[in-house]
């Protein structure tokens, strides 16, 4: 276990001198791998370059930069304002309706979307205005929206349980069928973490207008490209109509219709979007490559058996584990980002969790949930600080306030679906087996 302790301080060195983490992973794996093997420089070269082939010609892993490209083009289509306004209809006439409804399209764009940090920054611009005019205190408001953004990370088509079901070899259509009810969870808790808060102090979230049933039906309209494509691509995987990766090629090009119907498609945004596609996937890709080489070094060190060891021996219960691992998620995320945290984490842990009998589809998902949280835990909650970098005459800690209450909802969320599994394997268990 020497030899793997000493590659986390090393790794963890190099991530505070800011090495980005897919070369700093890469770096301890293969220096790490070449010391096991006696220094054999042509062992670890060919376990490097052979991790590298096979995540470039990996088939499963085109599903990420088609997601990617769908999401980018429903951006550009400008589909998360007439999400925000259709939720806008229903809920804003509520006191801390604006908030409610700022969730909700949270939710909807996330599902397309797929990442919590491009649904924070969209968000922020569509509905801070609004929130601002009825007079939100700016602590309901951006925290309404940096909350809303961590749901992209879990309700399907999600990038990071892509990456998850690569990593623990898991079935991404099951993951993705586990993932819909436990945010759908997130998005009725997070409506409770609003009315909590207004109901405290009913001036941070003033009544809007209330619509008439007209004025609703017509809100709807303009969203029926978004619904169409999250049913089609959604109701495809669950239905086993077709792979999750073909489901990620019929997104794309649904999209792309959708945009082109919108006419918010130039040649300069389609080189845009295409362009912004591109450099998201290589860094992905860079990443995961680097985990898979560290991933290789931590197996080859006998990390995962040693804790497994160390975990009967000392006769301490399962559940017990699954508590300790995620107090560990918990403290990682105040100094780690959602990705580097589950790169680092999973190759250790999901062996651990496979050997103690665990269901590593309702893994998937309280890590995801637990990840979540990071994303909006000081000091570094990476949605928070993105909406800062947007709202900038808002502070950080304005931010920081606002979502506690969101936080002890995504507590109460992940006790739920980790002591009641059923949360979370309902649905595959239904769908497949």
């Amino acid at each position: 276990m020497s030899i793997s302790i000493i590659g986390f301080v090393g790794l963890l060195i190099l991530i505070l001198l800011r090495t980005p983490i897919s070369f700093a992973m890469a770096f301890v794996g293969f220096f790490g791998f070449l010391f096991l093997n006696d220094f054999n420089w042509i062992a670890s070269l060919s376990m490097a370059s052979r991790r590298i082939i096979d995540t470039s010609q990996d088939y499963g892993l085109s599903v990420i930069p088609l997601f990617i490209l769908m999401g980018n083009l429903v951006t550009k289509a400008g589909l998360s304002k007439e999400l925000y306004k259709a939720s806008y209809s229903f809920l804003g006439h509520l006191r801390g309706g604006l908030s409610m409804a700022t969730i909700v399209a949270c939710g909807g764009f996330s599902a397309i979307c797929g990442s919590s940090l491009a649904t924070a920054a969209t968000m922020a611009k569509v509905s801070m205005p609004p929130m601002r005019r009825y007079g939100y205190s700016d602590s309901l408001a951006a925290a309404s929206i940096a909350a809303g953004g961590t749901l992209g990370i879990l309700i399907p088509p999600s990038v990071i349980l892509v990456i998850y079901g690569i990593m623990s070899e898991q079935s991404i259509r099951e993951l993705f069928a586990a993932g819909f009810i436990p945010g759908m969870l997130g998005v009725l808790l997070y409506l409770g973490a609003v009315y909590w808060t207004v109901w405290r102090n009913p001036e941070a979230g003033p009544r809007g207008e209330r619509m008439n049933t007209k004025q609703r039906v017509d809100s709807l309209k303009g969203v029926w490209g978004i619904l169409l494509l999250f049913g089609i691509v959604m109701g495809g995987i669950y239905g086993g109509v077709f792979t999750p990766t073909e489901a990620a090629g019929i997104g794309a090009a649904g999209a792309f219709i959708i945009a082109l119907l919108r006419k918010s498609l130039t040649i300069k945004n389609t080189f845009n979007v295409l362009y912004e596609t591109a450099a998201t996937t290589s860094s992905l890709f860079m990443v995961i490559i680097g985990a898979l080489i560290f991933s290789t070094f931590i197996t080859r060190a006998g990390l995962p058996d040693q804790l497994l060891q160390l975990i009967t021996g000392n006769d301490i219960s399962p559940m017990m584990v699954i508590f300790m691992i995620l107090g560990i998620y918990i403290l990682l995320g105040c100094v780690f980002e959602s990705l580097s945290m589950l790169l680092l984490t999973i190759p250790i842990f999901y062996p651990v969790v496979e050997s103690l009998g665990f269901d590593l589809i309702w893994f998937g998902i309280v890590v995801v949930v637990v990840t979540e949280i990071s994303l909006i835990t000081p000091p570094v909650g990476l949605n928070v600080f993105v909406l800062s970098g947007v709202l900038k005459d808002v502070k950080t800690a304005t931010i920081f306030k606002g979502v506690t209450p969101f936080w002890v909802a995504d507590i109460i969320r992940l006790s739920l679906i980790t002591l009641i599994p059923a949360i979370s394997l309902i649905l595959p268990q239904w769908l497949y087996h």
